[in-house]
């Protein structure tokens, strides 16, 4: 019975050991259940049902957006096609508008060549003649832009008829002490003795003014605190530069600082402190943003328009630096009180001295890389070459002061003969020359005073003469004087009182900017 209830223990321990194995399966089940119950705590539950319904809303979201989409996705294409057609970059802008140029040319030459024969049916060679007239004429272009080829503008330039005469573009409230175009001849600045600087269109004459920022504006962009018993910063303008680019416009004055505007948008973006007198000139070398300036406290400054930074000082004058004038080549010439021209090579440190006979020089320009031209108080205007260091030419008594003798007459249509006439008045304020310029890379010169004339001038290199051409009559203080590229017309910053001072006055006059327009007989070697 034991042995039974043993083996029966035991079959029940064997019996149980399934219900024991059924427990051991419980503990297990119940393994299984934990962990059945681990995954459904409710905090991973919750967070799996959020992040499903999130997951929902995604999708439902997606959805909508895609029908969305779907509903104005062309729309958006055609918009973002749209916008890369009109945005591009100046090197894509330069590069349309070359082939443009190019496949001008080339279609007047093929319409040129089909005019002259029509039975020719070699077209290849047409075309090679065509490439090689196009070859051509860039390289002369470049030529002229180089200044190592001049044109022939002078030559071309008509008697203006009694009815032409200036007509004032743009008027200002003081004195116009500096005009300059921008390189394409669409576009003028002018700055006044009231510190207006006026931004004005060639052909209309509409016009917009540059707003000066505040005194905390202009502190953040560089402007010092006056110097001396000033209290406040003048806002007289003496001078004006535009880069060749169009982008900047740079101004100055009597506040001895270097104003840098942006010609888009018409807003001051930098001031250039440092010289410690009055900024008198200002200059683009062409092609670049350098910038350089003069001032009365005997310096010339090399800025950089596009990094805003200082560059170099260059010293030579003795004498308050009055006029300067830019090419390609890194090559600067100013003219000073000390009676003196100064040529510096930038690159090289180094500069040339011209000396003027017995006068104070008063304004210059270049008319090729080796040739220039000046203007001087005592009323004679000096042609010099690299050669010489004294003028190779001079035309005396250039602006004579008609009013004082009306009893003379001048003969060969307002031209004083060699520009010199001894019972002339020149010695008058008047007769001054406060401005010379040039057509770059012609033989056409200008030049201006306080006589009541502009005076054009033929520059004759192989005999180094100055030939005179037209008088155009003008009332008032020509300060400022430009002539196009493409010599069609010149404008000059007229004013009632000289550029730098007061010692003359002409209450006739009227302070702005008057253009006359120069009539060209056509050129027979032009395309």
């Amino acid at each position: 019975m034991n042995r039974n209830k043993k083996r029966g223990g035991g079959g029940g321990g064997r019996g149980s050991a399934p219900k024991g194995g059924g427990g051991g399966g419980d503990r297990k089940g119940a393994k299984k259940g934990k962990r059945q119950s681990f995954k459904e705590d409710p905090f991973f539950t919750n967070e799996s049902k959020k992040r499903l319904k999130y997951d929902e809303d995604i999708r439902s979201d997606e959805s909508s957006d895609d029908d969305r989409n779907d509903a104005v996705g062309s729309g958006e294409e055609e918009e973002e096609a749209a916008e890369e057609i009109i945005e591009e970059t100046p090197g894509e802008k330069k590069l349309r508008l070359t082939k443009e140029y190019l496949k001008r040319l080339g279609e007047h030459e093929r319409k040129k060549k089909e005019d002259e024969d029509d039975d020719s049916d070699d077209e290849i060679e047409k075309e090679g003649e065509r490439d090689s007239l196009v070859a051509k004429v860039l390289q002369q272009q470049q030529l002229q832009d180089s200044g190592r080829l001049r044109r022939s503008i002078a030559s071309r330039v008509q008697k203006p008829e009694a009815t032409d005469e200036f007509r004032i573009l743009v008027k200002h409230r003081q004195s116009v002490t500096a005009v300059v175009l921008s390189d394409d001849d669409v576009r003028g600045f002018s700055a006044s003795k009231d510190g207006a600087i006026l931004h004005w269109d060639v052909d209309s004459g509409k016009k917009e003014k540059y707003q000066w920022p505040s005194d905390e504006v202009l502190k953040s962009h560089g402007v010092k605190d006056p110097l001396g018993r000033a209290t406040k910063h003048s806002k007289q303008m003496l001078a004006l530069a535009v880069s060749s680019d169009g982008r900047y416009l740079a101004s100055g004055g009597l506040d001895r600082h270097i104003h840098l505007w942006d010609t888009r948008t018409r807003q001051h973006v930098q001031a250039f402190p440092g010289h410690r007198g009055p900024v008198s000139c200002l200059t683009f070398r062409q092609g670049s943003s350098e910038l350089f300036s003069g001032s009365y406290d005997r310096t010339v400054k090399i800025w950089n328009a596009e990094d805003r930074t200082y560059i170099n000082t260059l010293y030579g004058h003795q004498g308050e630096v009055l006029s300067m004038d830019c090419l390609r080549k890194e090559r600067l010439l100013t003219v000073g009180h000390d009676r003196s021209m100064m040529l510096f090579k930038v690159p090289e440190e180094s500069r040339l001295v011209f000396r003027a006979p017995a006068c104070s020089l008063e304004c210059c320009s270049f008319i090729s890389n080796d040739e220039f031209l000046s203007g001087s108080d005592n009323g004679s205007v000096e042609l010099w070459t690299m050669l010489r260091k004294k003028p190779v030419c001079i035309v005396k008594n250039a602006h004579p002061l008609l009013a004082a003798h009306k009893d003379v007459e001048q003969k060969d249509g307002d031209r004083v003969p060699n520009g010199h006439i001894e019972s002339y008045d020149c010695s008058s304020t008047y007769s001054w020359i406060s401005s010379v310029t040039s057509c770059r890379g012609s033989d056409l010169a200008a030049s201006g005073a306080g006589n009541g004339f502009v005076r054009l001038w033929s520059i004759e290199s192989e005999s180094n003469a100055i030939q005179p051409l037209h008088s155009l009559p003008v009332v008032g203080f020509v300060n400022s004087l430009a002539i196009a590229k493409s010599g069609g017309f010149l404008v000059a910053g007229v004013g009632k009182e000289p550029r730098l001072g007061r010692w003359g006055l002409i209450p006739a006059a009227q302070n702005g900017v008057a253009i006359h327009t120069l009539k060209l007989l056509s050129d027979t070697n032009k395309l």
